[in-house]
């Protein structure tokens, strides 16, 4: 579940970073906004690095969660240095990569096991925590 929050904040932050590179265009203070952004990101990609781990280590499950998570931490780490390089001709579609992926990963992290009842015939979802 934690993992999934993470993932879930990962993606607004990355939907968050056009909107204030749209402010860094068209106001004094977006380039503020728009590098206090990409700050999140980076913060949120390193988060979801230490909720891959905490979600694989006690379950013993595969560690693929964390060799992604790593890579898109590679992949944020590359989108800040092209920004501050100014190299827009690159930085532009990596972000647009990083959101796509960032949504794929969400798709992937599953919300919970269904369980179903045997009196109605309705599905109940189970918490992540009690798998």
């Amino acid at each position: 579940m934690f993992l999934r929050v993470v993932i879930i904040l990962q993606t607004l932050a990355l939907f968050a970073a056009p909107v204030t590179a749209g402010l860094l265009l068209t106001s004094p203070g977006g380039q503020a906004l728009h590098s206090a952004s990409a700050y999140t990101v980076f913060a949120v990609a390193v988060l979801h690095l230490v909720a891959a781990i905490l979600a694989w280590r006690p379950g013993g499950g595969s560690p693929r969660s964390i060799l992604y998570a790593a890579g898109f931490l590679g992949l944020v780490l590359a989108q800040v240095a092209l920004g501050i390089a100014q190299v827009k001709t690159l930085h532009v579609p990596l972000g647009v990569l990083l959101f796509g992926l960032s949504v794929l990963m969400l798709s992937r992290v599953p919300a919970g096991r269904r369980i179903p009842v045997a009196s109605g015939g309705l599905a109940v979802r189970e918490p992540d925590a009690m798998r």
